[in-house]
């Protein structure tokens, strides 16, 4: 990716009230509203209108939450380090539990085109819930699905799902038949995997590591397709020639116009546009990590969870808070390429 002379931004957006106690988990951005969910380590699940900077509710679990999911405006599904997948709705505080896994729960996504809940867990194995069901994991499991190690990273665009676990494996599935994964891969970047997202056209995915990159995949396996895929190196610090590496813990693509931001440990927030390959925006550094990122369902807004992932141990660190931006149409719209001068 180059890097031209960039513009930053002031300022790290509008800071939320009342945001969780301990680490931020994820956040993301309500389908139909500006409403955003945060899981956290405070054993919390929060909805807030974040246009309003208002807290609409809060469901507490029996341990960290270490993701979240909208079903619609006002429920959703959580995973959680106490085993449990929970669906919960704030309109009513009904919350249930839909199924369990033998070890923490590390991701949860929903299918609206499946009409399913996918869960990854640390005990290595991928599940599939009907959230139709009545409560209960008999009633509720669809189908479990061994992986090759521990489930990190999960995303979706239509019937694909990607899977991305440690030891570097990458699993690619089709929701209409999940027998068996539709394509195994490994990861193109040498270190552990931290997140995974698909691009918002469906052709392939970004995939970030602790070791300061992020790769360019493509689903399409022919040698035309596969010669697209690249990586490049970024959230690294340069000085009295030593190189700092940071983790890249977040992307996030926006869905209108397809670029994408990153966030990593060193406290900063990219825009990529992956077509041209060029860094389009650095916003100015936040306090501390970045643990999560999302964009609003029109591009309008971003949200930023600033808190720190404990890369560093248990040292003091700054209080974990949410920022949301309004995003400018120069920080995410990728610039036309220069044609060539005409001959004289």
């Amino acid at each position: 990716m180059s890097a031209a002379v960039l513009p930053t931004s002031s300022g790290g957006g509008r800071e939320l009230s009342n945001p969780p106690s301990d680490g931020i988990s994820n956040l993301r951005f309500s389908n139909h509203s500006d409403h955003l969910l945060v899981s956290s380590w405070d054993k919390t699940v929060r909805l807030y209108d974040a246009s309003a900077n208002v807290l609409k509710g809060e469901f507490m679990h029996g341990g960290p939450v270490l993701d979240c999911c909208f079903h619609d405006d006002f429920s959703g599904f959580s995973a959680s380090a106490d085993n449990t997948v929970r669906r919960f709705v704030f309109g009513t505080g009904k919350e249930d539990i839909l199924g369990r896994h033998e070890a923490p729960v590390r991701c949860v996504e929903y299918s609206y085109a499946a009409g399913q809940v996918i869960t990854g867990s640390w005990d290595k194995t991928l599940k599939c819930w009907d959230p139709r069901g009545a409560s209960g994991p008999d009633r509720t499991l669809v189908g479990t699905y061994p992986q090759p190690e521990r489930v990190y990273s999960l995303s979706l665009v239509g019937h694909r799902l990607v899977v991305a676990t440690a030891g570097r494996h990458v699993n690619v599935y089709d929701l209409r038949n999940m027998s068996q994964p539709e394509q195994r891969r490994e990861s193109s970047l040498k270190y552990q995997t931290r997140c995974v997202r698909c691009y918002p056209n469906g052709t392939g995915f970004a995939l970030s590591s602790v070791e300061g990159r992020v790769a360019m995949e493509f689903f399409d396996l022919s040698e035309a397709g596969q010669s697209k895929k690249y990586a490049f190196k970024c959230h690294r610090k340069s000085e009295a020639g030593k190189d700092t590496v940071y983790p890249v813990n977040a992307i996030a693509f926006h869905p209108i116009y397809g670029t994408f931001a990153t966030g990593g440990c060193d406290g900063y927030v990219n825009v990529w546009d992956g077509n041209n390959k060029k860094r389009l925006y650095q916003y100015s550094k936040y306090p501390t990590s970045i643990a999560a990122l999302s964009f609003s369902r029109d591009g309008r807004l971003l949200a930023v969870a600033s808190s720190y992932t404990f890369e560093e141990g248990d040292t003091p660190h700054e209080p974990d808070a949410i920022f949301v931006r309004n995003v400018n149409e120069v920080e995410v719209k990728p610039k036309p390429k220069a044609l060539p001068a005409p001959p004289p």
